[in-house]
């Protein structure tokens, strides 16, 4: 067959350029193999929530008082910032919480400095209200739980998960991890009124003396021949044994009444309804989670393995487990990715080789890999992760990759079998695939674009 195709365009220049193509392959290969490893892998891809809270502790408030003196005065201060999309609140006992809905155009930090900028501003918030707490609701993936249980008291769960905690924290590659399950703790002082009349005391007078003797003070400074000296006063109580021995009253015979003299100091927990069992023992919970460019895989691994290590150190009776391991199903997903790859990778080799050519399915066969590999080197560029979503789309390409290379493989040999030579054949051969080849790349594109048009967190 007379060799007529025209010689002219990039597909034209690759095919007689041998070693500009071998480059470009080598150089695909050479970034994606580099770059996926250093690809951060999560379970999915952080975003912003476009939400914003404002928390004021109310300590001993009802809920309609919450509401009057909390909720409605933060919505009067921030409904007019700019970007405020949509306000609600939530009175509770206590506390009060106010939800601020993002404008999907504005910038949720700038925001932020608005909303706590017209926060500060209140001044007629109740004299007993605590500093508010503003801040941005962030996404952070939980990547498993450690259950500690056993029949041990509340006390000893809790200080064993805390000292989980240090040690996972300690370890590279884990920067964030909480303890759940069980309620914080809290130091209670009781008095009776009795009490209170046969020493003329009132609530407000222990209470200054339970702030002056607890506390830590800075003293300043003094400076000496040998450097200077800060001076600090340590006296921040933090046990109830402590407290229990802060002076109340001081009478001018001497006499000495210390607060356990008049009140009952516990030294306990939060008196909330929190409680967790596992298998009818009691149980807590020390969740890890992957935070910036940290990998999900990584830090499973790093837990598990620290499980398994110091698992036999707990005390008898108390054991540590895994719970609710979601790296699992990332895995399992990567896993997936990772079989219908190698699939196809037989598939078209064999279909190839069998009816066509060995040379041909050999090199057709590469450009799964080679278009993989140039994909995970462009995904840092697009600040894409790993994710459970990109994975799918990677599962989706390849069954695309696999059906056109075997087309476009099958039309260069049949220019071959005409008697054209393989670099006619090949330039022919693709030029007339790639019409069709590049419209059904882009159905599957166009069929999942409104999905860039959906607003909103989901």
């Amino acid at each position: 067959m007379k060799d007529l195709v025209e010689k002219k365009g990039p597909i034209a220049w690759f095919a007689q350029n041998h070693v500009a193509a071998n480059l470009l392959m080598f150089l695909l290969m050479a970034g994606g193999l580099i770059t996926i490893f250093t690809i951060k892998v999560e379970l999915f891809p952080e975003m912003s929530m476009d939400l914003i809270t404002v928390t004021v502790p109310y300590r001993g408030a009802s809920p309609a008082e919450v509401e009057q003196g909390v909720c409605l005065r933060v919505e009067e201060a921030v409904a007019g910032v700019d970007g405020v999309k949509r306000l609600s609140s939530s009175a509770a006992e206590g506390a009060g919480m106010v939800f601020i809905e993002v404008e999907e155009y504005a910038d949720s930090s700038e925001v932020l400095d608005d909303v706590k900028a017209e926060v500060d501003r209140i001044i007629t918030f109740p004299v007993e209200t605590e500093k508010p707490i503003i801040s941005e609701v962030n996404t952070r993936y939980e990547v498993l739980t450690i259950v500690l249980h056993g029949e041990a008291s509340e006390r000893t769960l809790k200080e064993l998960a805390d000292n989980v905690r240090d040690e996972l924290t300690a370890l590279d590659d884990i920067s964030y991890v909480e303890v759940a399950g069980v309620r914080p703790y809290e130091i209670s002082i009781e008095v009776s009124e009795e009490t209170l009349r046969r020493y003329s005391l009132t609530f407000d007078d222990i209470s200054a003396a339970i702030r002056r003797s607890s506390l830590d003070v800075p003293g300043g400074s003094v400076k000496t021949t040998g450097g200077e000296v800060l001076i600090r006063t340590k006296g921040q109580k933090y046990t109830g044994r402590e407290f229990e021995d802060i002076i109340v009253i001081t009478r001018n015979d001497g006499t000495i009444i210390r607060l356990r003299d008049i009140a009952t100091v516990i030294d306990g927990f939060d008196d909330s309804e929190i409680s967790l069992r596992l298998d009818s023992s009691p149980a807590v919970l020390v969740k890890v989670y992957r935070v910036g460019q940290q990998g999900a895989l990584k830090v499973a691994g790093i837990v598990k393995k620290y499980v398994k290590t110091n698992e036999q150190a707990m005390p008898n009776g108390i054991s540590m487990d895994i719970w609710q391991d979601t790296s699992i199903m990332l895995r399992a997903r990567m896993d997936l990715l990772m079989r219908n790859a190698r699939m196809g990778l037989i598939l078209v080799f064999l279909s190839l080789a069998l009816f066509l050519n060995p040379k041909l399915a050999f090199w057709t066969t590469m450009g799964i890999p080679i278009s993989f590999m140039g994909a995970f080197w462009l995904l840092p560029v697009f600040d894409v992760s790993l994710n459970m979503i990109s994975l799918f789309g990677f599962i989706m390409a390849l069954g695309i990759v696999v059906d056109d290379a075997i087309v476009v493989g099958e039309n260069i040999y049949a220019y071959r079998e005409k008697g054209m030579d393989p670099v006619s054949a090949a330039i022919k051969g693709v030029r007339e695939m790639a019409a069709p080849v590049t419209m059904a790349v882009l159905t599957t594109m166009f069929a999942f674009a409104p999905l860039l048009y959906v607003s909103g967190i989901m």
